[in-house]
C-alpha cells in the first residue's frame, strides 16, 4: 500500500471520527466556548492525553518512528506572535464553528460553512507567507 493511500486513510478516519464525535456541528462547538456543553472539551483533552503519551513513547524510543528511522522534533520559539495567534486562531474557530480539521470534516459533509472557513485558512496562510517575505514577520 502506498505511503499516500496510507495517508488518505488515516485522514478520511480523522475526518470521520471528528464527525462522529461532533466536532463538525456548529451548535456543540457553541456549546464548547459558551461552557454549556464540555463534551467537546473531553474529546479534546482526550486527544492531548494520547498525543503527549504518543510523544513519551516515541522519546523512549530515541525519538525513532515505527521503521526505526530518527525523527528529528525541534522546539519551536515562542515570540511576540504566538498569542496573537492563538487568539486569531481561537477567535476564528468561535465565530466559524470549526479548526482546521473540523473544517475539512464539515467540508466533508457537505457543510457550506466548512467552505469559508478552509477560503479563510487559505487567505491567512497566504497573508503570513507574504508579511514573512516582506520582512514585516522575522521567520527562524
Amino acid at each position: 500500500m502506498s505511503r499516500m493511500l496510507v495517508f488518505l486513510l488515516c485522514g478520511v478516519f480523522f475526518g470521520f471520527t471528528l464527525s462522529r464525535v461532533g466536532a463538525s456541528d456548529y451548535d456543540l462547538i457553541y456549546a464548547l466556548f459558551a461552557l454549556t456543553d464540555l463534551k467537546l472539551a473531553w474529546v479534546i483533552i482526550t486527544a492531548i492525553v494520547v498525543a503527549h503519551l504518543g510523544m513519551r513513547w516515541l522519546h523512549s524510543r530515541d525519538d525513532l518512528d515505527y521503521l526505526d528511522r530518527p525523527i528529528d522534533i525541534k522546539e519551536k520559539p515562542l515570540n511576540w506572535l504566538t498569542p496573537v495567534g492563538g487568539i486569531l486562531f481561537g477567535a476564528g474557530w468561535a465565530i466559524s464553528g470549526a479548526c482546521p480539521g473540523t473544517a475539512l470534516a464539515q467540508l466533508g459533509e457537505g457543510k457550506i460553512l466548512g467552505l469559508f472557513t478552509v477560503l479563510g485558512i487559505i487567505g491567512g496562510t497566504f497573508l503570513y507567507a507574504r508579511l514573512v517575505e516582506a520582512g514585516i514577520i522575522a521567520q527562524k
